[in-house]
């Protein structure tokens, strides 16, 4: 999975009509300004400290565009740090941030200023790994190649003694979902937080886990696809386990809030108010900016399936939406 996602995010632009999936900062403005004006609020809250707006695979720069513009209005203008390893979308986050510098992880960030941080549908693109419940107990699933043609299958040894009690019981054929890539990123974020003072806002389709469920899934042209068929030419994802985040991040000391629906948290920071102020000031297009207010948060779009939580450091403010 991360080699194949690997070469798929440095040899294209995913996102679009023309690409294989949509992200809601692609849907509407809304999105990122309000995301924009969160952690501004916080920062705010927070006695306004020097801070860096640090994104993790910002995609075009959309969302980025969109928040920093919405930052500008109210006083924060903070340096910009992407968390970006493809060459193709570095061209286009170019475009929309100029400013911005890239780093292929945290690693290159500044160690001063409080971080003000963005991962929007990043960590379900992190590789995860596979348990499979077998007649011979919890086996990793891994993947075999016959001729041109990839195959999952158990492998020999056992992993039954790292199964949460509850689920080891759970029927054949069960799979349980890791993702220690994902544990590895949380955990070094929530230790420069709490470093450095700031807050991070993770928003990506998941759930509270652990639980049973096989979640990998692959998407090409806007449709669903074999996620073993045609490895690097399609974008592969698992939902997250934002409970097992959650652990992660309070390891390192962090503060955490939510799970809350993407739907709640952007009701709760005014997305009525922001599409009736748009739609005021451009009438023609009041319906469509209702119509993406309503793929954004709801329940049969965006709004259930994506989830949120917000991870600071200790002693800054309880962010809005979570309180």
């Amino acid at each position: 999975m991360g080699a194949a996602n690997a070469h798929y995010y440095a040899t294209r632009d995913p996102l679009g009509a023309r690409g294989d999936f949509t992200t809601a900062p692609e849907v509407s403005q809304m999105f990122g300004e309000l995301i924009g004006l969160a952690l501004t609020d916080l920062w705010h809250r927070a006695d306004r400290p020097d801070a860096r707006y640090v994104e993790f695979g910002p995609g075009r720069g959309t969302l980025a565009a969109d928040a920093l513009r919405a930052m500008g209005t109210v006083g924060l203008d903070p340096s910009v740090h992407f968390i970006e390893t493809s060459p193709t979308l570095r061209e286009k986050q170019a475009e929309a941030v100029p400013d911005a510098e890239w780093n292929v992880d945290l690693v290159g960030v500044p160690e001063d200023g409080a971080l003000l941080v963005v991962a929007n549908e990043f960590f379900d693109a992190l590789p995860i790994r596979q348990l499979v419940k077998t007649g011979d107990g919890w086996r990793e699933r891994l993947v075999a190649c016959q001729d041109t043609l990839f195959l999952p299958i158990a492998g020999d040894r056992g992993f039954d003694q790292v199964i949460p009690p509850h689920l080891r019981d759970a029927p054949i054929g069960s799979i349980l979902e890791t993702s220690p890539a994902a544990v590895a990123v949380m955990r070094a974020l929530a230790k420069r937080i709490v470093a450095q003072g700031g807050a991070a806002i993770i928003v990506d389709y998941g759930y509270e886990g652990p639980a049973i469920g096989d979640t990998l899934q692959a998407v090409r042209g806007h449709e669903y696809a074999n996620p073993f068929e045609n490895p690097g030419e399609q974008d592969l994802t698992a939902h997250v386990d934002f409970a097992t985040l959650a652990e992660a991040a309070r390891a390192e000391d962090a503060v955490v809030y939510g799970p809350v629906t993407q739907g709640e948290l952007l009701v709760a920071l005014g997305i009525d108010a922001r599409t009736d102020a748009l739609s005021a000031a451009a009438p023609e297009r009041a319906d469509m900016m209702r119509a993406d207010r309503d793929r954004l948060v709801g329940a049969q779009a965006m709004g259930e399936l994506f989830k949120a939580i917000v991870v600071t450091a200790p002693g800054w403010p309880v962010p809005a939406g979570f309180a």
